[in-house]
């Protein structure tokens, strides 16, 4: 098997001297690198680590993303299973109990003892894939964790001062409705 240079020489297209020369030079520079006890840097290995290590910083990324899309698709379905669990009857009334969703006014109809509930807190309304379920504060404190625009904040009720009340000496008739 003849090396690549004695096929040049064959061929004609290098001479002699130039093929001595070029051994000689490469001898010349095998016995610096030996010397000097520095590896030679060799380019391509250089560009193979760092495409290498490039690569490994990608899939990281697209693994971190990946897991991200993973998490956010477990946490919803945890909030549909608190929320199909945990439901509770509207009491089929025909009271409309109005609250705001996405900048939107939407209704649901309860009974009188729902509403009720609902006014003071202990039901809260939960948004699931344009439906609406009633869920108990508990639960909804627990989906609000994961999630908070999926619960339906109550307008918080304040106390109005009594002392300074000027109608506080008439009575509010029963059958008032808002």
């Amino acid at each position: 098997m003849t090396s690549l240079q004695d096929q040049l020489l064959k061929a004609g297209l290098i001479d002699g001297k130039k093929a001595k020369q070029i051994g000689k030079d490469k001898r010349k520079q095998n016995k610096v690198a030996k010397k000097s006890s520095q590896p030679q840097l060799d380019e391509t290995k250089l560009a193979v680590e760092q495409a290498r290590a490039e690569k490994v910083a990608k899939d990281r990324e697209l693994n971190a993303e990946r897991n991200a899309l993973a998490e956010q698709k477990a946490i919803a379905a945890q909030i549909k299973q608190l929320i199909a669990t945990n439901k509770q009857p509207k009491g089929g009334g025909d009271i409309a109990y109005n609250f705001t969703f996405d900048k939107k006014i939407k209704k649901i109809y309860v009974s009188a003892d729902v509403q009720a509930h609902l006014i003071a807190g202990r039901l809260v309304i939960a948004g699931l894939d344009d439906k609406f379920e009633l869920v108990p504060r508990v639960i909804a404190e627990k989906i609000t964790e994961r999630n908070p625009a999926m619960i339906i904040q109550a307008p918080v009720q304040t106390q109005p001062d009594l002392e300074d009340d000027p109608y506080a000496d008439y009575q509010i008739p029963d059958d008032l409705m808002w």
